[in-house]
């Protein structure tokens, strides 16, 4: 129920900072988030171990938008440094956008995982909008999942009211931004994203903190689900 994002602080110099948060909490949560700043910060080459032998989610958040081709060969070359999912936008398109590169993620055997409502105040300002349109076009290509914000539960159950149970829920904004722990799951979600509030404490404090939250979630899932 719980992915970890791993996005180092901006005084942190070294992908030690990430590779021992990794360590720490791989036994317990059920993935991991990689995004821009990781691998900005740190390069790319340094990946592709850190993933290796590992079962769980090993997602790469580059919240891809670019023509087809392109955003397939970013995600084959992600797929080559460890990671067996993907996050692309859906506002793309379909047409030789989002259905190349979902070819070439069944292909490769990469999750693929389309933002189909994000977690700030600005995403009700164009991409809110388009919800519909945005879920009708992950349902098209098959996509294992859509990412939809645990800031506002209204709009996960109105998409899981759409998907029902073949497409994931994976929901951002739990701790630092606002939403509570299991607020996103009793929503219909099937895994929250939490990052700041758990890797930004001192590397003795990450493991204990990731099992307070996952203990808050039992308790909202057995209060709101019985």
């Amino acid at each position: 129920m719980l992915i970890v994002a791993l996005d180092p602080p901006i005084n942190v110099g070294s992908e030690k900072w990430v590779t021992e948060r990794y360590k720490v909490l791989r036994d317990i949560v059920k993935g991991f988030k990689i995004g821009l700043p990781a691998i900005v910060k740190y390069g790319i080459n340094w990946l592709n171990n850190l993933f290796k032998d590992y079962d769980g989610l090993s997602i790469a958040d580059l919240k891809l938008a670019d023509i087809g081709d392109i955003m397939a060969l970013t995600a084959t070359m992600l797929r080559n440094v460890g990671f067996n999912a993907v996050i692309a936008h859906a506002f793309v398109g379909y047409e030789k956008g989002i259905e190349v590169l979902a070819k070439v993620c069944e292909k490769e055997g990469i999750k693929l995982i389309l933002v189909v409502s994000m977690s700030h105040e600005g995403s009700k300002e164009f991409i809110d909008r388009h919800i519909d349109e945005f879920v009708d076009t992950a349902e098209r290509v098959g996509s294992w999942g859509v990412v939809a914000p645990a800031t506002r539960p209204n709009v996960i159950q109105y998409i899981r009211s759409k998907v029902g149970s073949k497409i994931k829920i994976i929901s951002p904004g739990v701790g630092v931004q606002g939403a509570e722990p299991g607020a996103a799951l009793c929503a219909g979600a099937d895994y929250e994203i939490v990052g700041r509030a758990i890797t930004y404490s001192d590397l003795e404090k990450v493991r204990e903190l990731a099992h307070g939250l996952l203990e808050s979630q039992k308790k909202r899932l057995l209060l709101c689900r019985g």
